[in-house]
């Protein structure tokens, strides 16, 4: 290895103990700054957040066929005005509501804030004064955050559907007053930052099953704060990753592993 190529490795290794001693723990300050205050927007107690935050919606769907109005409540709508038109009979609107005593648990939310919780928990397990020693560490934690922060904004973005008859079977179904007619169903979720209700009418075709659906859609403010966080984060913990993967494909590359005149007073 000639002087420069000398110069060069030894340049590069005292990047990455400044990496290591400063920039993760200050990256993961950011990060912590971040998901604390993602968590406070949840409408759940989460990370010192009270929760039980209660927000008033109305999802219409033009031209009036069906109209519904919410209160929701942490991760549950504890009440609902609900209506809308019966395919079949145009001349036929179904109303029923759901109140308190039966409230529709969007389990979505408190599995990203479960989620959110867990990552947040990643960072405080790390003592500030902690001395990482190789990019392995880091990368070790980093890995977790991104696979906690991703499975909490694909809760939220990407709803598990259920399916017609699970659907009806559901606790929830159960919970409407009055209850609805057999081949008729009903079902809330979450998607990005919106509140999503859909009406679903089962019938008969030649003996084929057919299944006809409208729906409504409102945003929801704390959600459009909440994916924008998650993904701020997201971006940080890949930047840091994608930073950690170039030292780490120099094995030799650990705290203490160069020579004593390199060593940082």
């Amino acid at each position: 290895m000639n002087d420069n190529e000398k110069e060069e490795a030894a340049n590069l290794k005292e990047e990455f103990e400044w990496v290591l001693r400063e920039e993760v723990h200050a990256i993961l300050h950011q990060l912590h700054s971040v998901l604390v205050e993602c968590a406070h927007r949840f409408p759940v107690p989460l990370y010192g957040n009270e929760g039980q935050k209660q927000d008033k919606f109305i999802l219409t769907s033009q031209p009036e066929q069906l109209k519904c109005i919410v209160t929701l409540t942490g991760d549950s709508i504890t009440h609902a005005d609900i209506s809308f038109k019966v395919l079949r009979q145009m001349h036929s609107i179904c109303r029923t509501s759901i109140n308190q005593d039966g409230p529709w648990k969007l389990q979505q939310i408190q599995d990203a804030a479960n989620h959110l919780q867990q990552a947040i928990g990643y960072i405080d397990n790390v003592d500030k004064h902690y001395v990482f020693r190789s990019s392995e560490e880091v990368l070790h934690i980093i890995q977790c955050l991104l696979g906690s922060l991703q499975r909490a904004r694909t809760a939220l973005v990407l709803p598990k559907k259920k399916a017609i008859d699970e659907l009806m079977k559901s606790r929830n179904m159960k919970a409407l007053s009055p209850n609805l007619p057999e081949d008729l169903a009903i079902s809330f979720y979450i998607q990005s930052h919106k509140l999503i209700f859909v009406a679903y009418q089962l019938s008969s075709v030649h003996g084929t099953m057919r299944i006809d659906s409208c729906q409504a859609d409102c945003a929801v403010p704390w959600l459009s704060d909440v994916l924008f966080m998650l993904t701020a984060a997201l971006h940080m913990c890949q930047q840091l990753k994608d930073k950690l993967c170039v030292f780490s494909q120099y094995k030799d590359f650990t705290v203490g592993s160069r020579s004593a005149s390199m060593v940082f007073n």
